[in-house]
């Protein structure tokens, strides 16, 4: 004698809301990871400002040109 007996669309809900709950699982799981991941990228970054080498000035400067070029015409 059953008190009680799950229905085919009471199985379909919990078979959904199941499948759900580990989408939401898996997905904060890879969110979670991400984040670690870039956490540990930024604190690189940071470090690496901090207590990397100065920086370089991009190019030399080069000699001095005369003000004004002239051409003999003739």
């Amino acid at each position: 004698m059953s008190i009680g007996k799950i229905t085919r669309p009471g199985l379909a809900g919990i078979a959904v809301s199941v499948a759900l709950l580990w989408g939401c699982l898996i997905g904060e799981r890879c969110v979670v990871q991400q984040a670690t991941i870039e956490r540990a990228r930024a604190l690189s970054n940071i470090e690496r400002l901090r207590h990397g080498r100065r920086p370089q000035p991009v190019s030399v400067p080069g000699p001095l040109l005369p003000h004004r070029l002239t051409t003999s015409l003739g």
